[in-house]
């Protein structure tokens, strides 16, 4: 697979492979963490996902920035590892819930989510351009698009097992202290604390304390000690990052000389690169760049939604998928966050071999006009979920009834086709994206650039809480077709640059 393709590759895709497990625990379980923890019940938690994950992205920039002028940008990649093993520590220290000291808990949240947002800023883009840098030997560079598609793939190994052990740890931790796991449970037991219940909702909560293991316990009581357990078993699945982390961060400095250093350039080589490189190319490119970050907002807006209106609408209204493992149950809308990664990792073969065959019939389709499909893509997924939602109560109506039981919930495989849909757009998207922006970005532009690319990512992070907005207030099915019109103003605006964006490519 990795024939004929430059040997630092499957040391850099190893390396990332830390950062993409404790990504993907994030995505899994990050906004059911604050809602459960702080006991939001409208945006909150959203707004901050959605700063956090903006910030995520939006530093890859300032990295990018501290990379390009000190040019070191290995030891940059390191501090952005070191700093996330940090972050998430903050992360996995236990405190007590319900939360006493809102304020100082809440600071000390912000605080590792920040150091895990800057250490990935210091990491992302700069490694993205040392793959980069990988290809810019005119002996690799016909397969730059194929090489970043394989990196995309294989730092997504570790991503798949990420949701699974955190979901399994947490639900350990609560079956090992004598209850068993629900979904409803936490935001029930948040409800009767703050006295927000409804008289359906309390009776539906008594029910299910009974199943879980309460029943012999005051409701206070059980509220309190169930949600403490609870969380404090999140609090142990952002501990299993860190060993991640720390994989990743050996695996870097075991692999680190057989990486090329963007910033180790001779002074020749860049002279060189100016020289062939007039002001006015430069411009070019830097216009169609930013033109391709423009849009791409519209189409992470929508797509980030998996940790957000997705998980959110695993938790209330799908049927879970329960894997009885003995020692502990796989079991929580988290377990959905797999599909993504696992179907990156399977399906990427395949995209590689779907545009190799197209190119051996003669149909060669340039980076822009993939990622322009991608995006259509991306838009048939939310109109499968539309259909699916379509006929289920609102979020406040299913809060006033305590929540849905089985019989009112819908299909697993909605969520999963849809995954798998979004997948599919994302493999047309993302690795293409990175590759196109490593190709036309001018050589002394590029770790800038390639933070430039994911600063368009942050900023459409930063709108995900509009999501969460809708899903609280307008029908489900409603929340769902806002997607398909932003994927679609996506599709159309990106085939309406397409051939200015192939001419300044060639």
């Amino acid at each position: 697979m990795f024939k004929n393709h430059p040997k630092g590759l499957i040391g850099a895709a190893l390396s990332n492979m830390g950062e993409r497990f404790g990504f993907y625990i994030m995505m899994a379980i990050l906004l059911l963490f604050l809602n459960n923890k702080f006991g939001f019940t409208g945006a909150e938690g959203s707004i901050i996902y959605s700063v956090f994950y903006a910030l995520i992205y939006v530093l890859s920039l300032v990295g990018g920035i501290i990379a390009d002028k000190t040019k070191k940008y290995k030891t940059t990649i390191l501090c952005g590892l070191v700093l996330m093993s940090i972050g998430y520590l903050l992360l996995a220290i236990p405190t007590p819930t319900p939360v006493e000291n809102m304020t100082l808990i809440l600071i000390i949240t912000c605080l590792g989510l920040f150091s895990i947002a800057f250490g990935n800023g210091l990491f992302k883009g700069n490694l993205q351009a040392v793959v980069g840098q990988l290809y810019d030997d005119p002996k690799y560079a016909d397969k730059r698009e194929t090489g970043f598609q394989l990196f995309y793939m294989f730092i997504n190994i570790g991503a798949m097992f990420a949701p699974l052990m955190a979901v399994g740890l947490r639900n350990w931790y609560v079956q090992s202290n004598g209850f068993t796991f629900n979904a409803d449970l936490p935001a029930l037991c948040n409800q009767f604390l703050s006295g927000n219940i409804s008289s359906d909702a309390s009776a539906r909560f008594a029910e299910l304390a009974a199943e879980a293991g309460g029943a012999s316990m005051e409701l206070a009581v059980f509220a309190k000690e169930y949600l403490n357990i609870f969380m404090t078993g999140y609090h142990y699945s952002f501990g299993i990052a860190i060993f991640a982390m720390l994989i990743s961060l050996a695996i870097f400095l075991a692999n680190r000389k057989t990486l090329p250093d963007p910033g180790m350039k001779s002074v020749a080589q860049q002279s060189a690169a100016v020289v062939e490189m007039d002001v006015k190319e430069v411009r070019q490119r830097i216009y169609a760049l930013f033109a391709v970050f423009a849009v791409v907002i519209f189409f992470w807006f929508s797509f980030h939604q998996n940790g957000q209106t997705l998980t959110l609408f695993a938790n209330d209204y799908t049927r879970l998928l329960k894997f009885n493992l003995g020692f502990t149950v796989l079991e929580g809308a988290e377990v959905f966050q797999t599909f993504n990664p696992l179907f990156v990792v399977f399906l990427t073969p395949v995209v590689i071999g779907f545009f190799g065959w197209l190119k051996a019939r003669g149909i060669d389709l340039s980076t822009p006009k993939k990622i322009a499909i991608g995006m259509g893509i991306a838009a048939t997924a939310f109109a499968v979920m539309a259909l699916g939602s379509f006929g289920l109560p609102d979020t406040q109506s299913r809060i006033a009834m305590g929540g849905l039981d089985n019989t009112m919930r819908v299909t697993p495989w909605l969520l999963i086709g849809t995954y798998l849909i979004l997948t599919i757009a994302e493999l047309f998207i993302s690795p293409l994206g990175i590759a196109f922006v490593s190709k036309v970005a001018p050589p002394k532009y590029q770790g800038v650039m390639q933070g430039g690319w994911l600063t368009a990512t942050a900023l459409g992070n930063q709108l995900l809480f509009i999501g969460v907005i809708f899903y609280n207030s307008i029908p489900i099915w409603a929340t769902w077709c806002i997607f398909v019109v932003a994927c679609l103003i996506s599709m159309f605006m990106m085939l309406g640059m397409l051939k200015w964006l192939e001419r300044v490519a060639k």
